[in-house]
């Protein structure tokens, strides 16, 4: 299954936007990389080509998009935005440290700077769209398709826009162009949290009524649904009623978890929590990005390999987060724990945490991870040792064995980032139910408790962690939190999930800490704390992105910045 926008000649689509009529005269030339407007309001498939490129975005800054254009949020790139919180740090920084260190300024977002434009830039492609689906000749069932899946990516770039900014400009259906008159302060009046999340979710109705059930056919796949649309309005309903946002009720939360439930249509993948990754279209994924050889993104063995292998190390998880993985009995790994002992730290645990963690001693292709010092193949003193992980671990969620690592230009890297899947619904639902009826009752129109949910997630084939025993609402709330940080882990969860549950006081003024690993005369190890990232800093103004100062000043300083920045 592929993404048929992927190929080169969709990608070109994207300019057809600035394309205008001019007047001839003898120094007008046609340019063979542009599709005219008129060829694009007028010829059914170049417009439905340019509609299905719109899941794409622009390229609008350095170390994003290798081999196509970016997608929704970061996905695979070199970066991850994992580390940009506590589960990683990125071994080479690019632009990412200063987001962990609390520098991050309206001049300097780094790895975060296009967020912005490229959300707006998408919004307009999709509002110039909807325009010509009006005008355009095409049978009355195919425009009904195209116009839910321009809802929902428009509801898509808004829930970006309000989850890293707060208050955005909503822009209706407006098409702006040079012509008109920019200096309007109403252009740029932004609008309150609620408006946003009602504006974003009142899309994505409508485009669950125009959407279909399924995909079929190979120029379909990935493309949105009406799981996929309600997948998006269960995260925004769940985001609106966090402590964060105060803009909606945890009864909409449930109500809207149950509407994905209720489609009979998903259930959790039985096939291993690894393998998850490496698979297109399972039962559990909702919505995700789908790659071809013909569409090439970060090759991730390499990308974050460790150094012993020729890989780069990339994304490498924290002790913070390795310390998150509980024993399979379902306590804590600590000393207390009869199943833990102190010199084999990495046994026993929760499955999931070897299926997204290299550690030393784990089996890795054709031997096993030695980031011990002196000596280890993958520590400081193996080969490319510039390439050697700052925290003690390597990333292994994602990462296909089958695809070659060294020289994998073109052979590797084809995984789908999958956007949604059931279990983040399940969790959805786990967490607003509690929220309102406790860990055990079935809320109004529900078809599970809190409890229920959760553990159908746990008793996942291959995980099979014991029930969660949470007796109270709050000891409930801790256990779905600590849910949602493992089995969501490197999914692009945790940076908001941290801020809407207010915690991001806490959690990101942490160290980032790795381990050291001493291998002694006799054969055994020794573990040392360190740190592996220092100056982490969180502070109340970065609950929210600072709007870059490129478009406060794009618009006459009309457009107000966040407060603190």
């Amino acid at each position: 299954m592929k993404y048929k926008y992927n190929l080169p000649v969709f990608i070109l689509l994207v300019s057809v936007l600035a394309l205008s009529s001019c007047k001839k005269d003898f120094l007008d030339v046609t340019a063979t990389d542009r599709i005219p407007t008129v060829t694009l309001e007028t010829d059914t498939a170049v417009f439905e080509a340019f509609v299905i490129n719109s899941y794409l975005g622009t390229r609008l800054q350095s170390k994003e998009a290798e081999g196509t254009n970016p997608g929704f949020g970061r996905g695979f790139e070199y970066s991850m935005w994992s580390s940009l919180t506590d589960e990683s740090i990125y071994n080479n920084d690019d632009d990412t440290w200063l987001i962990q260190r609390g520098q991050l300024a309206p001049e300097n977002l780094g790895a975060l700077g296009a967020l912005w434009g490229r959300s707006y830039r998408s919004i307009r492609e999709c509002n110039y769209a909807l325009s010509v689906l009006t005008k355009i000749q095409m049978s009355a069932g195919r425009k009904k398709r195209l116009e839910g899946e321009l809802k929902f990516i428009r509801a898509f770039r808004y829930q970006d826009l309000i989850r890293n900014y707060g208050k955005v400009v909503l822009v209706g259906d407006q098409v702006l162009g040079l012509k008109d008159n920019l200096q309007d302060p109403a252009l740029f009046k932004r609008a309150t949290i609620k408006e946003g999340m009602d504006y974003a979710i009142a899309q994505l109705d409508d485009a669950v009524s125009k959407l279909p059930l399924d995909n079929s056919g190979e120029w379909m796949a990935g493309r949105a649904t009406k799981g996929a649309a309600l997948a998006l309005k269960s995260r925004l309903t769940l985001y609106a009623a966090s402590p964060l946002y105060a803009a909606g009720s945890w009864e909409a939360a449930v109500a809207a978890a149950q509407q994905v439930i209720s489609l009979n249509k998903y259930s959790i993948y039985q096939g291993g929590y690894g393998n998850l990754f490496l698979t297109n279209q399972s039962n559990e994924s909702i919505f995700e990005r789908l790659y071809t050889k013909n569409a090439n993104h970060v090759h991730l063995e390499i990308a974050n390999g460790p150094n012993g292998y020729g890989g780069w190390a990339g994304n490498t998880p924290t002790q913070t987060l390795v310390e998150a993985y509980d024993l399979t009995n379902g306590l804590p790994a600590n000393i207390t724990n009869p199943l833990y002992d102190p010199a084999k730290p990495y046994e026993n645990r929760d499955p999931r945490f070897k299926a997204t963690v290299l550690y030393n001693g784990a089996p890795y292709r054709e031997r096993n991870i030695e980031t011990f010092i002196p000596g280890g193949r993958d520590s400081k003193d193996g080969n490319d040792n510039w390439n050697t992980t700052k925290t003690g671990y390597y990333l292994k969620k994602f990462m296909n064995d089958a695809y070659p690592l060294q020289n994998p230009w073109g052979n590797a890297g084809f995984q789908p980032w999958i956007y949604f899947r059931y279990a983040e619904i399940l969790l959805n639902l786990a967490e607003a139910s509690n929220e309102v009826y406790g860990p055990d009752a079935v809320g109004a129109g529900a078809t599970m408790s809190a409890r229920q949910a959760i553990n159908m997630i746990r008793s996942r084939a291959g995980v099979n962690m014991p029930p969660v025993t949470a007796a109270s609402q709050s000891d409930m709330r801790t256990a779905i939190r600590h849910e949602r940080q493992i089995e969501l882990a490197f999914e692009e969860h945790r940076f908001y999930d941290v801020r809407r549950w207010k915690i991001a006081e806490v959690t990101e003024n942490l160290p980032c800490r790795g381990v050291i690993i001493t291998k002694n005369t006799d054969g055994s190890f020794t573990y040392t704390s360190k740190i592996a990232l220092d100056g982490r800093k969180f502070e109340t103004k970065h609950y929210w992105l600072p709007i870059p100062r490129a478009e406060i000043l794009a618009s006459g300083n009309l457009l107000e910045q966040n407060t603190g920045y």
